[in-house]
């Protein structure tokens, strides 16, 4: 989990029992578009780390999913067949 991750999870909390303020609004909202671009990030590694495996592209392959690793913080023989834990 990114540190993003937690303060979003925070701030929705904090969301749940009372109004942000417009800082944490605004803090709130970059959180949400970390996390999108983020994901959009993953996604394409994960399109990615398909095609090297479609097409039987081994050193491709590892470097994609050594990217995934790093962004993830999850190994990929973690995840089941559709990249999912």
């Amino acid at each position: 989990m990114l540190p993003i991750h937690e303060h979003l999870a925070e701030l929705w909390t904090i969301r749940e029992r009372r109004a942000l303020t417009s800082e944490e609004q605004a803090d709130f909202e970059h959180c949400l578009a970390v996390n999108a671009s983020h994901c959009r990030r993953l996604a394409n590694l994960y399109n990615m780390s398909l095609l090297a495996s479609m097409t039987d592209d081994t050193e491709w392959h590892h470097e994609i999913c050594g990217k995934i690793e790093k962004l993830d913080g999850t190994p990929p023989a973690f995840r089941g067949k559709n990249g999912q834990m």
